[in-house]
C-alpha cells in the first residue's frame, strides 16, 4: 500500500519516526526504523533518516504492506458525547482557558469516560470548525496543566501543536504563576510563609504523604501560602505553588495541621459534615504568564493575567461567617 502524507504546521518539527508512531500506534518502533532504513518511507522522493525533522510541506510516501496501515475513515468522534458544559476565561487563536467546575474529571479515569474536560473543549472546537481530526495526522487539542476532579478553576489547553510546545516549557521553567483560593480548617501559625517539605505517592490509595525528611523515593515540595482571613475553626487562605505535585496543596496545608474544608482525603469528615462541603474548597482562580524568555508565538500573553468571574464555594463560606456573626 502506498501512503502519501502531507505534513502541516501542527506536525512540523517532530522527528521523522517519532511521527510515524503516533500516526500508526499499532507498529512497533523496530518495524518503523526498519522502513526508513529500507527506503519504504520516502520524504520529498528522497531516502530520510530517523531523526530528520519534519518541515511544514514536506510529502512523505509511505510503501508499507497493507495489514501494516489501517486508515481511519469516520466522522463520528467519541468527545461528541462528552457534555456541552465550558465556562471560557479567555480564548483566543492559539490558546484556551477554561474555568473547570468541580466534579468534571480532566483527562479519562479508569473507568473511560468520555465526559470529560478535553473532551468538551474538542468538541466545542469542532463544532466551531477550529478543529478538523480528519485533516490531521497526530495532534489534538490539549490540556498543558491539570487539577484534580473536585478542584475548580482555570486549566490551559492549547490549540496547535506551536502553543503546546512553548506552554509545556514555560510551565517547567515556571514562567507562569498559578494561585488557588482555598478554604483551610484551622489557622496557620503564621499569616503567610513559605513551607517546604518532602511528598512521596503511593500509587495503590492515589494518596500522598508529607515528610520533613528527604528520601530516594520523595520529591521536594513548597508551597506559599497567605491568610486573607479567619474567623472561628475557618480560614480564607491564597496558595502559590512553587512546585507543582499530585495534591500538593491539599496534603502540604493538612499536614501543618490544617486541611481543606470538603477534603474527603486529608481533612477531617467531622467538620466536612459540620459546614456542608462534600468537595475541597479549592480553586486555581488566577492565573499570569510571566515569561523570562522569549514567548515565540505566544509573546502577546505575557505579563497578561487572567481570572475566574466566580469561586462557588465563597458563597457559602460567607454565609457560615455571617451566621457565626
Amino acid at each position: 500500500m502506498k501512503k502519501e502524507i502531507i505534513i502541516g504546521a501542527n506536525d512540523s518539527g517532530q522527528r521523522l519516526d517519532r511521527f510515524l508512531m503516533k500516526m500508526f500506534p499499532e507498529l512497533k518502533t523496530g518495524t518503523i526504523n526498519k522502513a526508513v532504513r529500507n527506503k519504504d518511507v520516502r520524504v520529498n522522493g528522497s531516502r530520510s533518516e530517523a531523526a530528520y525533522r519534519l518541515v511544514k510541506g514536506d510529502r512523505l510516501r509511505l510503501f508499507f504492506p497493507d495489514s501494516m496501515i489501517e486508515v481511519r475513515q469516520t466522522d463520528e468522534y467519541d468527545f461528541m458525547a462528552a457534555g456541552d458544559g465550558l465556562s471560557i476565561v479567555y480564548e483566543d487563536e492559539n490558546i484556551l482557558l477554561s474555568d473547570k467546575e468541580q466534579g468534571l474529571i480532566v483527562h479519562s479515569d479508569n473507568e473511560n469516560s468520555v465526559d470529560t474536560l478535553i473532551n468538551r473543549i474538542k468538541k466545542y472546537l469542532y463544532l466551531k470548525g477550529e478543529y478538523e481530526p480528519q485533516s490531521e495526522h497526530c495532534f489534538a487539542p490539549a490540556l498543558c496543566n491539570r487539577i484534580d476532579r473536585n478542584t475548580c478553576g482555570i486549566v490551559i489547553s492549547a490549540k496547535n501543536a506551536e502553543a503546546l510546545r512553548i506552554l509545556n516549557e514555560k510551565i517547567k521553567n515556571r514562567e507562569l504563576i498559578k494561585k488557588y483560593i482555598c478554604i483551610l480548617t484551622g489557622k496557620p501559625p503564621k499569616s503567610e510563609d513559605i513551607l517546604t517539605a518532602f511528598l512521596e505517592k503511593d500509587q495503590n490509595t492515589n494518596q500522598v504523604r508529607i515528610s520533613n525528611r528527604k528520601t530516594s523515593d520523595n520529591l521536594t515540595i513548597k508551597t506559599k501560602y497567605k491568610v486573607l482571613e479567619s474567623f472561628g475553626e475557618l480560614t480564607l487562605a491564597e496558595i502559590d505553588l512553587l512546585t507543582g505535585r499530585t495534591h500538593q496543596i491539599r496534603a502540604h496545608m493538612a499536614y501543618i495541621g490544617c486541611p481543606l474544608l470538603g477534603d474527603g482525603k486529608y481533612g477531617s469528615n467531622r467538620i466536612n459534615v459540620k459546614y456542608g462541603f462534600k468537595m475541597q474548597a479549592l480553586c486555581s482562580y488566577k492565573l499570569m504568564f510571566d515569561f523570562k524568555t522569549e514567548g515565540g508565538i505566544l509573546e502577546y500573553l505575557n505579563r497578561k493575567c487572567f481570572q475566574v468571574k466566580e469561586i462557588p464555594f465563597l458563597e457559602k463560606y460567607k454565609q457560615i461567617k455571617e451566621r457565626r456573626n
